[in-house]
């Protein structure tokens, strides 16, 4: 699981991404906020933790422009201030939940453990939307009675494309996303997945399309007429 770490107490961001390391979580770092807004508009990290105080731009604004630009990572807010004032502003904001500093760090992780499971689908693992079920635990792809079983690249692809429904999704966000990292290598490889995605689709019947929007990226389209 990718996370992004926004925060400017060098210290703190250290030992952070040391914790979060040894859980496994693949972790970036940014400590300014103008910086950390161009890394969580990119849709590369599964989970997001925000300091209020940063230099450049703050954590309210950070969260508040994500959530007007349709973005839907989950958002765990950190502050100094215990004040319920700053806490309503920041849920209000657009963050998911909220950690007072200091803060021990079993709640930290079980607070990101929670954003996770709250953000992975349907409590039966699966996502939907237009006409097809998506099936994460068996990689299957269904529309109506027609179903088909997906690459581990087709399942990551129509899962962040289901997750961001809305969104054009450049060919470089799915390379860092689904590849881990952006090169012209990976946006063939984007191109060639994608023609593999939409045979799926076209298996299964769906009226569920990915689109390419020229010089932009992929949108997922459902047109029910």
């Amino acid at each position: 699981m990718r996370l992004l770490l926004v925060e400017d107490e060098k210290r703190m961001a250290q030992a952070l991404c040391e914790i979060l390391r040894q859980e496994k979580y693949e972790v970036d770092h940014c400590a300014d906020g103008l910086e950390g807004m161009y890394a969580l508009e990119s849709g590369a990290y599964d989970l997001v933790i925000l300091d209020v105080m940063l230099p450049g731009k703050n954590g309210f604004d950070i969260a508040r422009e994500a959530r007007k630009n349709g973005i839907r990572t989950p958002i765990l807010m950190l502050t100094a201030k215990s004040d319920l004032d700053d806490k309503v502003t920041g849920l209000d904001c657009g963050a998911d939940d909220y950690l007072t500093k200091p803060f021990m760090t079993k709640e930290l992780l079980a607070r990101l453990r929670a954003l996770s499971r709250r953000n992975s689908s349907s409590p039966d693992g699966t996502l939907r939307f237009g006409d097809i079920l998506l099936r994460k635990e068996s990689s299957t792809l269904l529309c109506g009675e027609n179903s088909v079983r997906l690459s581990e690249k087709e399942l990551h692809i129509l899962e962040y494309l289901i997750m961001n429904q809305g969104r054009i999704l450049t060919r470089e966000q799915l390379a860092v996303k689904i590849w881990g990292y952006d090169s012209e290598t990976e946006y063939n490889n984007v191109e060639v997945y994608m023609s593999f995605t939409r045979k799926k689709l076209s298996f299964v019947r769906a009226k569920t399309e990915i689109k390419a929007v020229r010089g932009v990226g992929y949108e997922l389209r459902y047109d029910h007429v």
